[in-house]
Order: C-alpha cells, then structure tokens, then sequence
C-alpha cells in the first residue's frame, strides 16, 4: 500500500487526516528505536483486527496504545515549548487556522 501524503503542519507536529489534526511521531527517535515501536503498534493492530475476545482485545488495544505512547503519538507532548496539544480538533480550531486556510484545494483534500 501507497503512503499517503497527508498535510503535516509547518513545526512537524501534526498531520491532517479525516479533518482532524493527529500528532506525528517524535521526530528525536532514531531509526533503531522508532522500527520496533512501528512493528509493535502494528502487530497490536493485527490483534485487534483478529480479537475473537474481550480480553484479547484489551491486550491488543493495551499494545497500540503503548506502542503510540512509546512514538509520541499520545501521552505526554514531545515538544518543550509549552504549547499545548491539539490532537483531534479540526485545523481551522487551532493555532494552526491560518496555515489550513493558506493550503490549496488539492492540499486540504488529502486530509479530508
């Protein structure tokens, strides 16, 4: 499967996908340390795709979320500037309104 390109805002900390801004991973990880978070939240996703359980899925949710909190993708920012996160709110509700709004047509479609 094709990466898609998803509008990233212009200090790296967000992407923009079916409308609502998502943290990116800390961009500080280095590659020998973000490979094995990516196959961990993977693989937890597999287990919730394949639960056949409460309890599997418990397991399966638990491993996506602590790969995600490992990546920086939730849990505690990785930036130390003090600005507070917006994760899942619509781009034009943020700080970051005037660089959705500069964004062509096209550009904005592939984070819809």
């Amino acid at each position: 499967m094709a990466k898609k390109n998803y509008p990233t805002t212009p200090d790296g900390r967000y992407f923009v996908s079916k409308g609502l801004l998502w943290r990116c991973t800390n961009p500080a990880l280095s590659d020998a340390e973000r490979r094995p978070l990516v196959k961990a939240l993977m693989k937890g996703r597999v287990g919730v795709r394949n639960a056949q359980s409460e309890q599997e899925m418990r397991a399966a949710r638990a491993q996506v979320d602590a790969a995600k909190r490992a990546l920086g993708e939730r849990g505690p920012v990785w930036w130390d500037d003090g600005a507070e996160p917006v994760d899942r709110y619509k781009p034009k509700n943020t700080p970051y309104a005037e660089w959705w709004a500069g964004l062509s047509e096209e550009e904005r479609a592939a984070g819809e």
